[in-house]
């Protein structure tokens, strides 16, 4: 094992930083062709459904107006105009898609990243590294470094399934060992590569992805004071956690596994901190209460090893409502042990640039929340005059009990102005700086309190067709959530359009 990881890992160094770009032999199925080669774009698709608009008011004397837009209308209407509307921008706007930054944590949004990938690739997935239950928990416990958890599932997500062997490829890395200790231990010979699992998978990619999970098994033999446990593990985990140990370097990890599973090169999935080291968050309640670690928040476990339960039920309520996040030492326990580390900065070029920001359903204050404490988000997105879209949980969960929309947004704000932390670091935006449209899922669970969200500057609030899940309640349907999105930014564009020229307005000619 220590012999053949060795041997394994110099080609795939010199492929990686010597030539800069990587090697065909990193993509399969499809021989030879530079990694970083970029698929054509993907056009729009447009829906066949039609509706007539659906208006309603607010209740009192409020002048809100709350669009409850019938899904399939809305979005056949501006999917359609989206193409003419960029076409009506210039060339270069007309070869090019929309392009997007979300804020998310590693599951909700997954959901719906198979339809957004039909409409646009340039996308750039913004997660947080501070995850600590799970198989990432374990990772981190015994080899230390950042958790890979959502990022890893994210890359599987936007991975290619055109090939054989491009599935072949995802099934692998997307597999997990069994629950039962004994038996995941012994199942994890998959390593040696005879499992069943490696069927489809050509020999150089066999080569490439055994060449790291050897590497990473090795790790784990060269800490023997930590039992090292397997259950429920990730096989697309070892190999990252891997990949991260040999470089030294979580970017490069993310590029290696981008490629590996052949993730679109406009596609970008960005850690929110760009760091080789452990991350704990933190979690301030408005009682004073400290909590530490992100699953002790969301998804408590009292200590045992076990599978994270994310059912929306699960767990008990917490003492009292979050005031605020924050990232902490990895052995601190209280306010005085508060650490800044600096935002990723490709996070904040693309935020610069990009056409619409998006924050994501799922876990508010454990998912999204941590990569808006930092310096430089705020401020960012609050420069920006783009659609800044929040999509609203379907349900209540451990974080948001009480919560209504207003709530959510004031969240985010509070979160993005920094406001209760260090008073020399807060900044003192307003929630329409930060937030100008919310997305509903209809019939959702969180109040949507339309006076509240007036008095904070947001008027644009559209329902969306839902679906129920099992687990978690009422979420988005895919295709009308994408849809939706896609004709917020659409109108955008048309209003851009019909704003004066200030080059040209006042010219008059002259004969």
């Amino acid at each position: 094992g220590e012999r053949e990881g060795e041997s394994a890992r110099i080609p795939v160094a010199r492929c990686l930083m010597r030539c800069g770009r990587g090697c065909s032999f990193l993509r399969p199925g499809v021989h030879p062709m530079p990694l970083l080669a970029t698929p054509p774009y993907i056009t729009p698709r447009t829906s066949a459904a039609t509706a007539g608009p659906a208006t309603a008011t607010s209740s009192g004397t409020c002048s809100l107006r709350v669009r409850l837009r019938a899904p399939g209308r809305s979005a056949a209407s501006s999917s359609s105009r989206l193409p003419r509307a960029m076409a009506a921008t210039g060339a270069d706007a007309a070869a090019a898609p929309p392009s997007l930054l979300v804020f998310s944590g590693g599951t909700a949004f997954n959901g719906v990243v198979e339809e957004l990938k039909k409409v646009t690739t340039r996308v750039a997935h913004v997660l947080p590294v501070s995850d600590d239950g799970g198989s990432t928990a374990e990772i981190v416990r015994v080899l230390g470094g950042p958790a890979v958890g959502d990022i890893r599932s994210r890359c599987l997500r936007l991975s290619d399934e055109s090939t054989l062997e491009a599935l072949s490829v995802r099934r692998l890395l997307g597999h997990r060992l069994p629950l039962d200790p004994s038996e995941a231990k012994l199942e994890y010979h998959i390593v040696e590569g005879e499992h069943s699992l490696w069927d489809g998978v050509s020999r150089p990619y066999r080569e490439t992805i055994r060449a790291f999970l050897v590497y990473f098994h090795n790790e784990i033999l060269r800490r023997p004071v930590e039992t090292f446990c397997f259950t429920n593990g990730s096989i697309g985990n070892f190999f990252f956690a891997g990949a991260r140990i040999f470089f030294q370097s979580l970017d490069a990890a993310i590029f290696l596994f981008s490629r590996v599973s052949q993730i679109p090169a406009e596609s970008l999935v960005l850690p929110v901190i760009s760091t080789n080291d452990r991350l704990t968050l933190g979690c301030e309640l408005w009682d004073g209460t400290i909590i530490r670690g992100q699953n002790e928040i969301s998804h408590p476990s009292n200590g045992r090893r076990e599978v994270v339960d994310k059912d929306c039920n699960s767990c008990s309520a917490l003492p009292s409502s979050i005031k605020r996040v924050f990232y902490m030492s990895s052995e601190g326990c209280n306010l005085l042990h508060e650490v800044f580390p600096e935002a990723n900065h490709t996070v904040l070029e693309q935020l610069s640039k990009v056409d619409c920001i998006v924050y994501a359903m799922g876990s508010l204050f454990t998912s999204v929340c941590p990569s808006l404490v930092l310096r430089g988000i705020g401020e960012t997105i609050a420069s920006r005059s783009i659609p800044k879209v929040l999509l609203l949980n379907g349900s209540h969960d451990r974080e948001t009990i009480g919560l209504s929309a207003s709530g959510f947004v004031t969240a985010i704000t509070d979160s993005l102005n920094r406001t209760y932390g260090d008073p020399d670091k807060s900044l003192k935006y307003h929630p329409k700086d930060y937030v100008n449209a919310i997305l509903v899922p209809e019939g959702g669970q969180i109040p949507l309190d339309v006076e509240n969200l007036a008095s904070k500057g947001i008027f644009h609030v559209l329902t969306v067709k839902s679906v129920h899940d099992t687990k978690v309640g009422v979420i988005f349907d895919p295709v009308s959530l994408i849809q939706a999105l896609t004709g917020l930014i659409s109108e955008h564009m048309d209003a851009r359009l019909a704003e004066p020229d200030p080059l040209t307005e006042n010219v008059t000619s002259v004969c």
